[in-house]
């Protein structure tokens, strides 16, 4: 039985890495990430074929920018190996590896940006992990009705952009 599609918010800091990079590039392995819970996520449940809210983080606004498809699901994060990566851990063992990653490719860019303060204002959205108090994880899940809410405020479908 095939499993019905997930969804997921990844944050990152545009400095770091933009969803114009991302567009730029194409495609790219989503590494780094050195939090259990979401690394457990990576791991254990994005899979190929979800759907990603792409966040800038740590910029203003802070913001959903834009769209993007999971095209590998969670395999080890080889970063974690290399002496010269930023996500260096010399703890991490390639026999059993402790980080993992997955891989994206971008949709489409939203036609503007969606601040917090502006999910904030959407009812649906109030449970939406994102902006619960405290809430760090650089790998979120999003319900379907939340991902439907946030599409439907950027005015966009996901089938129309996925085409």
């Amino acid at each position: 039985m095939k499993r019905p599609r997930h969804y997921w918010l990844f944050k990152s800091e545009p400095g770091s890495y933009s969803f114009d990079d991302l567009a730029r590039d194409g495609r790219t392995h989503w590494d780094g990430v050195r939090n259990y819970q979401a690394r457990n996520l990576l791991r254990d449940d994005v899979r190929a074929g979800d759907g990603v809210l792409f966040y800038h983080s740590n910029a203003k606004p802070m913001a959903i920018v834009g769209l993007a498809r999971v095209v590998r699901g969670g395999y080890p994060d080889h970063t974690a190996f290399d002496p010269r990566a930023r996500g260096y851990d010399p703890q991490s063992d390639p026999e059993q590896p402790t980080w993992f990653m997955v891989d994206i490719e971008p949709v489409g860019a939203l036609p503007e940006p969606l601040t917090r303060e502006r999910l904030k204002s959407v009812a649906a959205l109030r449970e939406m992990m994102l902006l619960q108090r405290g809430s760090r994880l650089s790998v979120q899940p999003v319900t379907a009705e939340e991902w439907s809410a946030v599409l439907k405020l950027a005015g966009v479908r996901w089938r129309a952009v996925t085409a």
